[in-house]
């Protein structure tokens, strides 16, 4: 039923039911991500969702020499052979040291694209198969379930009548 129009039901959802919608729902929840960290960190894959942060932070960033510190430090922490929370992704070899000299906002799109993509296939389905995800789930509906949240609910549900 949501797939006619998923702006505006998907602006409704909250907590796991959000995150469960899509892993971009999810990249966009504070909360949701540190559970996504939690769950990579298991699994030994966490430098992907910190390199897909970084490189959502780097877009914002103003100013050139800020983005050529910046590139630099997403370019030490997980592209160069040295790095310590290396991420793989093909072709990274290509993505050589002089461009960082002129880094531009979307430098680094390819590279957030595939290991977005690698964690959508990969990592995310089975985080929702997950005990962090699941016990997550439960406790959010033993909190809807509570009196206090059902009149919470309600009274929420007064003020959007209005």
């Amino acid at each position: 039923e949501h797939e006619g129009h998923p702006s505006s039901s998907h602006q409704s959802l909250k907590g796991t039911s959000k995150w469960a919608s899509s892993l971009e729902n999810l990249l966009e929840d504070p909360e949701g991500v540190k559970r996504f960290r939690e769950f990579l960190k298991k699994e030994f894959s966490e430098e992907n969702v910190l390199f897909w942060l970084a490189c959502e932070e780097f877009k914002k960033t103003q100013g050139k020499k800020q983005m050529q510190e910046k590139a630099k430090e997403i370019y030490m922490t997980f592209l160069s052979s040295k790095a310590s929370s290396q991420v793989n992704v093909e072709g990274q070899s290509r993505l050589s040291e002089t461009i960082l000299e002129t880094p531009h906002p979307l430098m680094f799109q390819k590279l957030q694209d595939q290991i977005f993509n690698l964690m959508k296939y990969d990592s995310y389905s089975r985080f929702l198969k997950s005990d962090i995800f699941l016990n997550h789930k439960k406790s959010e509906e033993q909190e809807e379930n509570s009196p206090e949240a059902q009149t919470a609910a309600k009274r929420a549900s007064r003020i959007y009548n209005t």
